[in-house]
Parts: structure tokens; C-alpha cells; sequence
């Protein structure tokens, strides 16, 4: 049985990870606050970037973390094409349950149907990236670990979307944000506690690329567009803003006239 390290730098990976899932929280919830608050095309796509954040900050949590994992006495390698279908996945679940929340009529039914469809897709996403790894040996999961795993996505997930639709302070949906990359990071834990690997030693080559060769990379990328979608989510105004200042235009319009 192969010694299990989940953090081999330290806290680097743990803090950076759950730095990545609280940012895309955040900007899940603001583009969720601000898709309830507007109609037609403009909520769909207030979603859309709802959906790509809360998926791509799920996913970089994972492989961020997946970086300081090592398994003693074998290699470790991933299947590009798998790791890409998490990603995949991981923001298009997300967006079923984050669309269900969106333009549900009945909210109560809605918000659990959301919350089990996003809770479903993050523990399918960590899965799917435990399946893209190559490795000399067998992986074996606990099976009652991992049904605490996907329960913990699940309500995670269901409270996410509760924040969504209760909470409008920038403040608060900061909190609640935290409080989700809690979450998230617990779930990944969590699952990884449930693996077991029986290492065969072997000098045969690994297929796949190494974490620094294909994860690393695509994790800064994307953590590149998390950040960038930040800055137009902290300048584009909300519709509160809109109103506020297009009632001063007009007050300063009357005042002008009345001159």
C-alpha cells in the first residue's frame, strides 16, 4: 500500500485551493444576484458567467490541490483528454443547476433541484479527475467516504444557491463565498480520504502528462480568467446602481431646466 501525501508542499496547495474556490464562489453569486435582478438575454448571460466561474473555480480547487498530492514508490501522470472532460463537466452541470435556480417559478423546488444537479456535477467532476490519473498500481476508494464526499457537495452546492437568491450585500455574498470554499475544499478532502492506492512498482513509462507539464498551466490560465472576470464584475454597475444614477441624470436634467 503506497503512503498517501496530500500536501507535499505544505500549505501552499490547501490555501491557494481554497483561495481559487472562494473566488470562483464570489463571482458565481454577484453574477447570480445580478442574473435575478435582470431579464431576457441579459440573465441568460449574467448565468452563463455564473456558471463558468463557480465551474472553473471548482475545478482549479481540485487540480491546484491535486498538485501537492504524491504516492510513494510510483509516479503520477494525467490523462489529458479526461482532465479536460472534467473541466467540461464540472461548468456545464454547474450551469444546469445554476439556470434551474435562474428560471425556476416554484423556488423551494427549484433551489433542490439546483443544489442536487451542482452537488452531483462537483463530486462527478473530482471523480473524473481521480479517473484521469496514471499511475504504477490500483486505486480503491471507500465507498462510505465517498458517499459522505458527494453529500457534502450536494448541500454545498444547495447553499451556494441559497446565498444566490437570499442575499444581496456584497458583503454578505462575501462571507457566504467563504464559507463555500469551505465547503468545496471539504468535499475534496474529504474524498481524498477515501482513496487508497496499492502501489506495483514498475520502471515501464507512465502515459499522460505530469501536473507541472499540463495541470499547472491550465490551472494559471484559468485562474488568470477568474481574476479577469472579477474586474468586469466589480465594474459593471448593478441594477440598483443603474437606477441610482439614472435617477440623479434626471434630477440634474429638471434642476438644469428649472434655471
Amino acid at each position: 500500500m503506497g503512503h498517501l501525501d496530500h500536501a507535499a508542499y505544505g500549505w501552499l496547495t490547501p490555501v491557494l485551493s481554497y483561495v481559487m474556490a472562494s473566488i470562483g464562489a464570489a463571482l458565481g453569486l454577484r453574477c447570480t444576484v445580478r442574473a435575478l435582478a435582470a431579464t431576457g438575454a441579459v440573465r441568460r448571460n449574467w448565468l452563463l458567467t455564473a456558471a463558468s466561474a463557480i465551474g472553473t473555480g471548482i475545478w482549479t480547487m481540485h487540480f491546484v490541490a491535486m498538485l501537492g498530492f504524491e504516492v510513494t514508490g510510483t509516479e503520477i501522470r494525467y490523462n489529458v483528454p479526461l482532465t479536460i472532460l472534467s473541466l467540461l463537466v464540472a461548468v456545464l452541470v454547474v450551469g444546469a443547476g445554476v439556470f434551474a435556480v435562474g428560471y425556476g417559478s416554484a423556488r423551494g423546488r427549484s433551489l433542490v433541484l439546483g443544489g442536487l444537479t451542482t452537488g452531483l456535477g462537483v463530486a462527478s467532476m473530482h471523480y473524473l479527475g481521480m479517473a484521469a490519473l496514471r499511475l504504477h498500481g490500483e486505486v480503491s476508494y471507500d465507498p462510505l467516504v465517498v458517499g459522505l464526499s458527494v453529500a457534502i457537495a450536494v448541500v454545498a452546492a444547495t447553499a451556494a444557491l441559497w446565498a444566490a437568491l437570499n442575499i444581496k450585500s456584497p458583503v454578505a455574498v462575501a462571507a457566504a463565498s467563504l464559507v463555500m470554499g469551505a465547503a468545496v475544499s471539504s468535499m475534496h478532502y474529504t474524498g481524498m480520504m477515501a482513496v487508497a492506492v496499492s502501489v506495483s512498482p514498475s520502471d515501464a513509462a507512465l502515459s499522460g502528462a505530469t501536473a507541472m507539464q499540463f495541470i499547472f498551466p491550465l490551472a494559471v490560465g484559468l485562474g488568470s480568467y477568474l481574476f479577469i472576470t472579477a474586474a468586469f464584475v466589480a465594474l459593471s454597475p448593478t441594477a440598483d446602481e443603474r437606477a441610482a444614477s439614472a435617477s440623479a441624470r434626471h434630477l440634474g436634467e429638471r434642476t438644469a431646466a428649472a434655471r
